[in-house]
């Protein structure tokens, strides 16, 4: 109640003041007929002043807003690609059995649209890549993670990270790869059953991590085709990247 002692008080206010205003008006001019045709008027306005106040505008600067939140989003999965991102699918590309294929789904080309864009989500987000750690180094992976695990920690500490589940997901995602891998006293002469394990593992790093690559690089298309024209030359989708101009 004290909490919103202030807002009755408030309220008391208001209404005092347009009673104080109305007989005014009365005392003036003595004719409360006036007075009515004015008040049902205004209160008749009320619905149209939500409609346009509380529904139209909120969503207006809700929309506003939500656009400004995800711009800084793009920045920080940005940074993310830059720092780790862009290496691990690399890394992570080499194992899968099916990667000429996917390579050719996934990796953009200087003429890709909007439908382009699309189906390489769409594939992204359904198949379900069979991973081979025997072609990994998986002590280098493990090496990798546990020294970007900082830099991901403050990740996940940004509040725009609400925002959007996929990429949080794909965090923790990341995190569980790097804990499994730590959690191992030797990475070497595992048994199958094991290494099924971890393919697991890196299968669900591998799919979430090319949904939000392919779902930047349209944001980079769409809004930055400068930074979208050096991805094209050196994302790890090709068989020789470079950022040199050929």
């Amino acid at each position: 109640m004290r909490k919103h002692s202030y807002l009755y008080a408030i309220a008391a206010l208001l209404i005092g003041a347009s009673a104080l205003v109305y007989w005014f008006h009365y005392l003036i001019f003595h004719d409360p007929h006036h007075i009515f045709i004015y008040l049902v008027g205004d209160i008749a306005f009320v619905p149209l002043e939500v409609l346009l106040v509380v529904i139209v505008l909120e969503r207006l600067l809700h929309s506003h807003e939500k656009q400004a939140v995800m711009e800084k989003l793009n920045m920080v999965i940005g940074a993310f690609f830059s720092e780790l991102g862009t290496r691990l699918l690399g890394d992570l590309t080499v194992a899968d059995a099916a990667r000429e294929g996917t390579r050719r789904r996934l990796a953009p080309g200087t003429g890709w649209a909007a439908r382009e864009f699309s189906e390489a989500l769409q594939f992204a987000r359904s198949f379900t890549p069979k991973m081979d750690p025997g072609k990994l180094d998986l002590v280098a992976l493990r090496e990798l993670l546990a020294g970007k695990r900082e830099f991901m920690v403050r990740l996940l500490e940004n509040p725009n990270l609400l925002e959007h589940d996929r990429f949080t997901d794909l965090l923790w995602a990341i995190f569980h790869l790097g804990e499994e891998l730590s959690a191992r006293e030797s990475l070497e002469g595992l048994p199958e059953s094991d290494l099924e394990h971890l393919a697991g593992d890196l299968a669900r790093v591998y799919s979430q991590l090319a949904t939000e690559w392919v779902a930047y690089a349209q944001h980079l298309k769409r809004d930055y085709p400068f930074l979208f024209s050096l991805v094209l030359r050196t994302h790890p989708l090709q068989d020789r990247p470079s950022a040199v101009v050929g």
